[in-house]
């Protein structure tokens, strides 16, 4: 995956504008958790750039960035797991899942209109 690293909290302000065209799926990840890794793992071996254009996807490293990752419970009305995966769109979190709820496929079924 091309992730952006969200690390700071102006960055919310372009995935809400950039979610007004399409998708955006926000990655928040434990370097300290093997769940975390595993389920990064799984998401990464199966995602493939080329079939979501226009589909950003940002990663926070919750361990250097925990102020970031409130934020995002706070913004997006969600609480907080690690790991955890959030589809943006419209400005709203459509779509949260954690642990081993984390799918390739899931996240797909969401972002798919808008990566056809």
């Amino acid at each position: 995956m091309n992730w952006k690293n969200l690390t700071s909290l102006e960055q919310f302000d372009d995935i809400d504008a950039q979610s007004q065209s399409s998708p955006v799926v926000l990655f928040k990840h434990s370097t300290r958790c093997s769940i975390s890794a595993t389920a990064l793992s799984r998401l990464e071996r199966k995602w493939n750039d080329d079939k979501h254009p226009g589909v950003d996807a940002y990663f926070i490293d919750l361990i250097a960035n925990r102020d970031l990752s409130n934020a995002v419970a706070e913004r997006y009305g969600v609480a907080h797991e690690s790991p955890q995966v959030l589809i943006i769109d419209q400005g709203s979190c459509v779509y949260d899942n954690s642990h081993f709820g984390i799918t390739y496929d899931e996240i797909l079924e969401r972002i798919a209109p808008a990566s056809v």
